[in-house]
């Protein structure tokens, strides 16, 4: 389903900026990121998953622009909101569901869990579960891939909470000086766990912090794939352009928790239903009908579509073995026939 790169261009039509096709992939991508992860939810109530979860609800629009405005040989690394990132890069949601279960089957082999999803020959490189480390990790992709000669950019994903730590600018200042091919994401979804932007630093606009490097920054709305979509497209062309990275901003929402344990007793009711009345998913759907045509019967059947491959995934991870003890040591170390590994 995933056509990433195969964006088609903008259509004649005058009140729409996109083609009929990249609003269906859109669509389709964006809701089975969305069902998956309420299916995530529904199974870690019933304790089929378990350990930390933490759900990419509302906030699709952002893998959905992303995956249009890049080829498939770029690469992406994330935080531990990782599975909708993981999927929409080319994780099979049968491996996602999979690893979420812990089975040998999984993307990570059952071992990393819903933190940990990884998909390298995606190029998807996590799924890191400590607080900005992977700010440094995406900035060394992008080094390797200067180095090697290639026009590959690395999307680095954060949150507005690890926008504080320290990683990050110092990995600013180095890909400033080296002009990596890096394309810095903030997904701004308010609350860095339970903590508003607002009471962990007095710039609140975290595309601002570009400024100090001399990196051009940008505010983007990311409950829109038009707009991320043209954020980006516009950050990968400086990239491959060896003009160095970019930050974006990404204003986005999660509907649920931090995780699946948050109480979420620091926001109103209000406020989450406020967002949920510009959902992207809703948003999009809408398009495909007014503008193109669409009819509801047309959207049912990719509706039964995701449904069936959600389903298919979790039929799947039950089936799945467990992982093996012997597994238990294996992939600590890379396996490589490099000259400083001894056996």
């Amino acid at each position: 389903m995933p056509l990433n790169s195969k964006y088609v261009g903008t259509t004649k039509t005058t009140s729409v900026k996109f083609s009929k096709e990249t609003y269906l992939y859109w669509y389709e991508l964006m809701l089975l990121l969305r069902r998956f992860e309420e299916k995530a939810g529904q199974l870690y109530g019933m304790q089929k998953i378990r350990g930390f979860c933490h759900l990419y609800i509302g906030q699709e629009a952002i893998a959905a622009g992303c995956m249009t405005a890049t080829k498939p040989e770029d690469l992406m690394i994330t935080a531990y909101r990782d599975h909708g990132l993981g999927i929409a890069k080319g994780i099979s949601a049968k491996a996602s569901m999979a690893e979420l279960y812990g089975k040998a089957t999984g993307c990570s082999k059952g071992k990393g869990g819903s933190m940990h999803f990884f998909g390298t020959d995606v190029g998807f490189f996590g799924g890191h579960g400590i607080v900005g480390a992977q700010i440094g990790t995406g900035a060394g992709l992008a080094f390797a891939e200067k180095y090697k000669g290639t026009d590959n950019v690395c999307l680095t994903f954060f949150g507005d909470g690890a926008a504080r730590q320290g990683m990050l600018h110092e990995t600013f200042n180095l890909a400033m000086t080296w002009k990596l091919p890096v394309i810095f994401i903030c997904e701004n979804n308010n609350y860095a766990m339970g903590t508003s932007v607002a009471r962990t630093s007095n710039v609140v606009d975290i595309y601002k912090l570009a400024d100090a490097y001399d990196m051009p920054g940008d505010s983007v709305d990311g409950m829109d794939p038009e707009a991320v979509h043209e954020a980006v497209a516009r950050a990968v062309k400086r990239g491959r352009a060896g003009e160095g990275p970019t930050l974006l901003e990404m204003k986005t929402y999660r509907y649920k928790g931090h995780s699946m344990s948050d109480p979420q007793k620091y926001r109103t009711k209000e406020e989450v239903e406020e967002y949920k009345e510009r959902d992207p998913i809703e948003v999009v759907k809408q398009k495909l009908i007014a503008e193109f045509g669409h009819s509801e019967a047309e959207i049912e059947v990719i509706n039964e579509r995701v449904r069936q491959e959600v389903e298919e995934s979790v039929k799947f991870a039950e089936e799945s073995p467990w992982p093996n003890d012997d597994e238990l040591l294996k992939d600590v170390y890379v396996q490589k026939d490099y000259p400083f590994i001894i056996d």
